[in-house]
């Protein structure tokens, strides 16, 4: 599911692929990057695809300024999880966190999940804090079936009123927004992620 916010604005089917190792890199219309580590090339990606990035793209203008950019300070955030504990942008204050925005309606969200459950395993206890966030159109149980089915370790919370998203200013989905522990954007990646990736852009805020 595409999302615009919190409204869905069309649905385009995610490609089968053995591993999410790709990356587009989109946060605003001043930042869009393929991913060097990516084993696909643009020339076969999906043509939908293609099509939805070069409509996101070509409806940018100069009131796209005030967006979020890379190297901004990371919109405040405050939402309960699955478990009903709350976290708050405040809490991990001081940590490098991975934010994710998916819907279990997505292939991408699916694929790469393994990948970050045992990156989040391997580095909790050297700081790292990961928060997967449902858009608003799933229910507890979609999303709790999602979690079970994948045995994610991590916090996984359901934005209900789709207010994290907005605030993110979340266009598609699966999409990971890495923050440094100053609560700065780091990058924002729209697709699947990899382990080495990840390891490129929070490695250095891992404490011994």
């Amino acid at each position: 599911m595409i999302q615009l916010g919190s409204e869905a604005i069309c649905s385009l089917p995610c490609p089968e692929r053995p591993e999410a190792t790709d990356i587009v890199v989109l946060l605003s219309c001043q930042y869009m990057h393929i991913s060097k580590e990516t084993s696909w090339r643009v020339s076969i990606l999906d043509a939908g695809v293609i099509f939805l990035v070069f409509f996101l793209l070509t409806g940018c203008s100069s009131e796209d300024s005030n967006r979020l950019k890379i190297g901004d300070q990371a919109p405040d955030y405050s939402i309960t999880d699955l478990r009903g504990e709350k976290i708050t942008s405040a809490g991990w204050n001081g940590f490098p966190v991975i934010l994710r925005f998916w819907d279990t309606e997505c292939k991408y969200c699916r694929a790469d999940t393994p990948i970050v459950n045992r990156f989040f395993d391997q580095y909790q206890k050297r700081g790292l804090k990961v928060l997967y966030v449902a858009m608003a159109n799933e229910t507890v149980v979609s999303v709790e079936s999602f979690v079970n089915d994948l045995e994610i370790v991590f916090p996984v919370a359901l934005d209900y009123d789709g207010k994290m998203a907005a605030d993110y200013e979340v266009r598609m989905v699966p999409q990971t927004i890495f923050l440094s522990p100053d609560q700065k954007i780091i990058t924002a990646i729209l697709g699947g992620v990899g382990e080495a990736e990840i390891q490129e852009l929070v490695g250095k805020y891992l404490t011994e």
